[in-house]
């Protein structure tokens, strides 16, 4: 029986055993000595002025040790929060924003903004000093849309942000786009809302904050250690040596824990200010209140065709609502990822795009998997359908029609993508789910009294995040080795993948190899995990760190053979000397060289110069009831191109995830915010449905990697594939589904009444 397992192969999740045996540790399980707790008052108006704060009935309260308004923060030298992104990707020009103030000044901006820390010796005295708080507000109107928030005379939400408009941008040949209008037989335009998520990781948001040696400490819940641990530094007015970020085990992210929050300077704070640790751990209202959403895009596009169905031009005008702040990398979203794969996998030559940003009273927009991407595909893919049905195109046919075929490519707006095999994919997908078969699979649901639909949607996005990554491996005296990544593990299986690939590279027994990650005193810089970048970065990382210990170990182990460095090759974690049976563990090199004081310890850092680009196709069938309106996801195909699979059953794991949370904004997910009082009306899970074992089809997924050229592994992010393609596809079946009602067009969650209204009102939900 082999003790290593490398890449390609499917051991089991090392990290399983002590989360299933609940042995993790996430922020909740850890104990510190000394401990109080925060409570945050929060703001319960999307938009008021705030004309006063009396927390003497608060500080007179049992238990309490603080509390703490943006007076307070002010005094101690606290800067606001700035978007991680302040300019436009492409062209360099500012953005129009006001920083977030860490507690409200004056005014606040959407319901859930903190404006009161209060910490006690527990909880409940937190809780209970919370409710003695007395805040005066005015009540300001209140804008919850980019129509309501852009539209003359609208409520000004910050006075930095002229009309409440953050971004106006205009990207693209217009006069090439004008010129394919005018030519083309056929123009087919359609109006799309991507709707607003909650992203809900499993683990919510928290920080335990310490004060300790002159330096602030935060066990936190979060994704971007490094990065946040910066921000945090600047918020808190010092540098980042003097701040120290931990996170043990994350439970999911989504997203939703990718940029800084106030909390995370704030807690810190605190605990200086009480001179003891400070525990907060977002309540699962906070976490529909507080944490970033995502998506909330509204665009108008058209494509024109010639008469044989060749894409000519495509024309989108976009607007996305970021809520009472733009926070994280909100701005960079629309001017980077949403612009970088316009036209998708497909030969478009000329593109234009409309960007506007627009401020309302909702929760800051942040991420989900897909961003940008996801919102592009989403459009295209529906927009191709459309125009199959409107000028009498086959859509499978429209599509293998323009679909890229000569790798690299390079789209109209200058981006190259470096390997796919589109149609071949599209072709495997389509062949999976058994499409000469559809006919009798409706047929039966006819029977039955129900509609059936087909849909399907090729993906695209691209993958690396932050474009700088480090790794230090280190042979210890004990026979093992230390894997110390600044990428972040927040359930992917990394404890089980990166040693896979050190071991592939080094013939090392995994059992010997111990990541270490989630500190960021282990490391000096690092790009956590967002856009699908950890494999990738961390992965091209080990790779180059192993080529160097392989450089180093060889000449260790000519000495030890009694060879020339020239004359010694390694296979399989053995140097051999040529010519000979001769060889010599790396292990036992390792011993040597840390004798010689001239350790195999190696630390690589790189930067990327290209991202990488998984792409695929998804094929959907849906049901739905006459009666009712309910939509069953009956069927699910999906042919992905993840690169070089590192473990494919953690590929696989990854991918299913990734599709039920796409399958859960195409059927029940959406935050709603009340039109007139601006109130958020989905704060539980009361009223915001996530999708359960039962609402998903067994997936049949499979893979057509085509090794990725921009790093040494080959490998292609796989994290957020299935989220891009399963909202499209699914949306295109339920249209295909209320055909026979005049439905052309259907926006939002499929949820039975919206079903059942677009049913009643046919043609007019187009």
């Amino acid at each position: 029986m082999t003790t290593r397992s490398i890449m390609g192969e499917t051991p089991l999740r090392r990290e399983d055993a002590r989360f299933v045996t609940g042995s993790g540790g996430y922020l909740d399980d850890l104990r510190f000595d000394g401990l109080t707790h925060a409570v945050f008052v929060r703001s319960p108006h999307p938009h008021a002025a705030i004309d006063g704060i009396d927390k003497t009935a608060a500080l007179a309260a049992a238990g309490v040790l603080a509390v703490l308004t943006i007076d307070d923060a002010d005094s101690d030298g606290l800067q606001p929060m700035r978007p991680t992104v302040e300019a436009n990707a492409q062209t360099g020009e500012p953005f129009a924003f006001l920083p977030q103030p860490l507690l409200a000044r004056g005014k606040v901006r959407f319901v859930g903004e903190p404006v009161v820390l209060v910490v006690a010796e527990t909880k409940a005295q937190a809780l209970d000093a919370a409710e003695l708080v007395h805040i005066a507000y005015t009540p300001l109107p209140a804008v919850t849309t980019p129509e309501a928030a852009l539209a003359p005379g609208a409520p000004q939400i910050a006075e930095p942000v002229p009309g409440n408009l953050a971004v106006d941008w205009r990207h693209g040949d217009a006069a090439a786009v004008d010129a394919a209008f005018a030519s083309a037989a056929h123009r087919v335009s359609m109006r799309f809302e991507n709707h607003r998520i909650v992203t809900n990781p499993m683990e919510p948001r928290g920080v335990v904050g310490a004060y300790e040696d002159n330096r602030y400490v935060a066990h936190v819940s979060s994704q971007s250690l490094h990065a946040n641990r910066d921000f945090a530094a600047r918020w808190l007015g010092t540098t980042p040596d003097k701040v120290r970020f931990i996170a043990p085990d994350v439970g999911g992210g989504f997203g939703a824990k990718n940029f800084s929050y106030p909390e995370h300077a704030l807690i810190p704070w605190a605990a200086r200010r009480v001179g003891r640790p400070v525990k907060w751990i977002a309540t699962r209202s906070e976490g529909f209140l507080t944490d970033h959403q995502a998506r909330d895009h509204h665009a108008e596009a058209t494509l024109a065709l010639d008469a044989h169905g060749k894409f000519l031009g495509l024309r989108v005008a976009s607007t996305a609502c970021i809520g009472g702040y733009m926070a994280g990398g909100a701005g960079g979203l629309q001017t980077f990822q949403y612009v970088h794969l316009q036209g998708t996998i497909y030969d478009i030559p000329s593109i234009e795009i409309l960007v506007k940003v627009a401020l309302t009273n909702t929760t800051p927009l942040g991420v989900t998997r897909g961003p940008g991407f996801a919102e592009t595909v989403n459009i295209l893919e529906r927009l191709i359908d459309r125009a199959a049905a409107e000028c009498g195109f086959d859509r499978a046919a429209l599509r293998r029609r323009n679909m890229v075929r000569a790798m690299p490519m390079t789209n109209a707006f200058g981006f190259v993508v470096d390997s796919g095999t589109f149609v071949e994919t599209f072709d495997q997908a389509l062949a999976n789910a058994d499409l000469p078969g559809f006919a009798a699979r409706r047929a039966a649901s006819e029977a039955g009294g129900k509609l059936r639909g087909l849909g399907f949607a090729c993906h695209i996005k691209g993958t690396g995040g932050a474009p700088s990554e480090n790794v230090d491996i280190r042979f210890e005296a004990d026979g093992s080795v230390s894997l110390i990544t600044g990428t972040q593990t927040i359930g992917q299986g990394h404890e089980t993948t990166f040693p896979q690939i050190l071991a592939h590279r080094l013939g090392i027994p995994n059992a010997q190899i111990h990541l270490k990650q989630g500190d960021t005193d282990l490391i000096p810089m690092g790009g956590g995990h967002g856009s699908s970048r950890a494999t990738y970065m961390g992965g091209t990382a080990i790779w180059r760190a192993s080529d160097t210990i392989i450089q180093k170990g060889t000449v260790i182990a000519a000495k030890a053979l009694d060879a020339a460095p020239e004359d010694i090759v390694f296979e399989d974690g053995l140097f051999l000397r040529t010519g000979t049976n001769q060889s010599i563990g790396i292990m036992d090199v390792a011993v040597l060289a840390r004798t010689a004081n001239t350790p195999l310890d190696t630390y690589h850092f790189w930067t990327r110069e290209a991202m990488t680009f998984p792409n695929g196709t998804h094929v959907v069938e849906v049901e739905i009831e006459r009666d009712t309106g309910r939509v069953t996801l009956d069927r699910y195909t999906a042919v992905d191109d993840y690169g070089v699979l590192v473990n494919p059953m953690v590929a696989s794991g990854q991918a299913h995830g990734s599709i039920a949370q796409g399958s859960g904004q195409a059927l029940m997910e959406q935050a709603v915010y009340d039109p007139d009082s601006g109130q958020p009306v989905t704060g539980s899970f009361m009223d915001y449905a996530l999708p359960r074992a039962s609402d998903m089809p067994s997936f049949a997924l499979s893979f057509n990697g085509t090794p990725c050229t921009t790093n040494p592994l080959g490998v292609k992010g796989a994290g957020e594939a299935g989220a891009v393609g399963a909202f499209p596809a699914i949306a295109n079946a339920i249209v295909d589904a209320l055909a026979p009602f005049g439905v052309t067009g259907f926006e939002g969650p499929a949820t039975p009444f919206r079903i059942w209204r677009a049913m009643h009102e046919g043609g007019r939900q187009g």
